[in-house]
C-alpha cells in the first residue's frame, strides 16, 4: 500500500462487551501501523466496560448517555427515546468538533447514534459485524453505511450484498504468536509447568452456567492432577475466590478478568469457552482444542450457530448449556487425557483462522477515506 500523505482522523464507536471492544481496539492498532500519526477517538456508552478498557489500551474515549431496550417494561425503557435523541445530538457535536475522515461502528449501544449522525453528514462509514447472526443496530445502520465487514460467509440475509466484505474478526495481535510464551505464562499465573492446564473463559462478563459447572467439578479437576485458569467475571468472583483458597496448592487460579489473554492461551492445553464470535476467532488463531458451551441467552441462538461452524469441521467439541452441569467437566478432563484428539482439533481449528482480519478492515477503511 502506498504511504499515506497525512494523518487520518477516525472515530470508532460501540462496545458493551469484550466481543465489541477488542475488535475495535485491534482496528485502531492496525490503523496506527499503517498511518502512525492517525488521530483516533472512541465513542462508547457511559458506565459500560469500554469506558475503562479503551483508555487502558491507550486511546481517548467519550461516553454517550445511551443504553439498550429491555425486553420487559422498565423505567429505562421509558427514558430510551430521550437517550437516543440526546446521544444523536451529542454525536453531531463530537463529529463537528473532531472532523473525522471516516467512522467505524462495531456494534453495541453507542454505535447507533454515532453512525446515524455521521452518515447524515455524508461522512464515509464502515460497520464491522462479529457474529454469524447480525445485531439489530448493525442491521438498521447497514442501509446507511458504505461498507460492512463480516466474519462469516452468507451474510446477505442481513446486509446489502453489494456492501459486504468477508474479512473475519480482528483480534488482539499478541494472540497470533504464542510460541515460547509457556514458561512466562506458568510463572505469571503461579502454575507448575509439568502439569496440564484448563483455561475457562465465559466471556468478559463471565458465564453463570460455566461458572456453576466448574464450581461443582473443581474437586474432580484438582483430583485429576490438572490446573485451572478460571476467568469468572465480577459477579461470580467472590465464590470462586473461596474455592481458589481451598485448592490453591493444587493449581486452581480464579480471576474476575484476565488482562494477559496471550499468556492464558499459552498456558492452556484445553480451553472451555462460550461461543461468542470473538472467542471463536481467538481460539482459531491460538489453535487451541476447545470445548464450547454456547450461551442460550443471545439473539436467535447465534452462539450455537457460531459453535456449529467449528463442530461441523471437527474443530471443536460442543456441550449444550442445559447439559453443562453433568457433562462439562468430564468432557474437558477426557479431552485433556486424549492427546491424539487434541492434535486433531488443533489442526482443524487452525485452518479456520483469519490472521489478516484487522489489516483487511483497515484497507477497506482507507479506500473509503481516499
Amino acid at each position: 500500500m502506498p504511504k499515506p500523505e497525512r494523518p487520518y482522523r477516525v472515530i470508532i464507536s460501540g462496545g458493551g462487551t469484550g466481543g465489541h471492544i477488542y475488535p475495535a481496539v485491534a482496528i485502531a492498532n492496525q490503523l496506527r501501523v499503517v498511518n502512525p500519526q492517525a488521530e483516533i477517538l472512541f465513542v462508547g456508552a457511559q458506565g459500560r466496560m469500554e469506558m475503562t478498557r479503551v483508555p487502558e489500551a491507550g486511546y481517548k474515549i467519550v461516553g454517550l448517555w445511551i443504553s439498550g431496550l429491555q425486553r420487559r417494561l422498565t423505567l429505562d425503557n421509558l427514558s430510551f427515546p430521550l437517550k437516543v435523541l440526546s446521544s444523536v445530538r451529542a454525536s453531531h457535536k463530537i463529529i463537528k468538533d473532531f472532523k473525522p475522515d471516516a467512522v467505524v461502528g462495531v456494534g453495541g449501544y453507542a454505535s447507533g447514534p454515532l453512525l446515524y449522525a455521521a452518515t447524515s453528514r455524508g461522512i464515509p462509514s464502515l460497520i464491522q459485524e462479529q457474529n454469524s447472526y447480525a445485531g439489530i443496530t448493525n442491521k438498521l445502520l447497514s442501509k446507511r453505511a458504505d461498507k460492512v465487514c463480516v466474519a462469516y460467509p452468507s451474510m446477505e440475509a442481513f446486509f446489502p450484498a453489494d456492501k459486504l466484505v468477508l474479512t473475519g474478526n480482528p483480534v488482539r495481535s499478541d494472540i497470533m504468536d504464542l510460541k515460547g510464551k509457556r514458561d512466562e505464562a506458568m510463572q505469571h499465573f503461579g502454575l507448575q509447568p509439568e502439569k496440564k492446564t484448563i483455561l475457562i473463559i465465559g466471556g468478559s462478563l463471565g458465564a453463570r452456567t460455566i461458572n456453576q459447572s466448574i464450581a461443582a467439578g473443581v474437586e474432580q479437576i484438582a483430583g485429576a492432577g490438572c490446573q485451572l485458569i478460571w476467568q469468572t467475571g465480577k459477579a461470580f468472583y467472590p465464590q470462586a475466590q473461596e474455592l481458589e483458597t481451598k485448592y490453591k496448592a493444587q493449581g486452581i487460579r480464579a480471576l474476575d478478568f484476565i488482562k494477559r489473554m496471550d499468556l492464558a492461551y499459552a498456558a492452556a492445553d484445553v480451553v472451555i469457552s462460550r461461543a461468542g464470535a470473538l472467542s471463536i476467532s481467538e481460539l482459531c488463531l491460538a489453535g487451541k482444542p476447545a470445548v464450547l458451551v454456547p450461551s442460550p441467552n443471545v439473539a436467535e441462538d447465534h452462539q450455537t450457530k457460531n459453535a456449529m461452524a467449528l463442530v461441523q469441521q471437527e474443530a471443536a467439541i460442543l456441550v449444550k448449556d442445559a447439559e453443562a452441569m453433568e457433562r462439562l467437566v468430564p468432557t474437558a478432563l477426557q479431552l485433556l487425557e486424549d492427546e491424539q484428539e487434541q492434535q486433531r482439533l488443533q489442526q482443524n481449528i487452525r485452518k479456520m483462522a483469519r490472521p489478516n482480519a484487522a489489516a483487511d478492515i483497515v484497507n477497506e477503511l482507507i479506500k473509503l477515506i481516499k
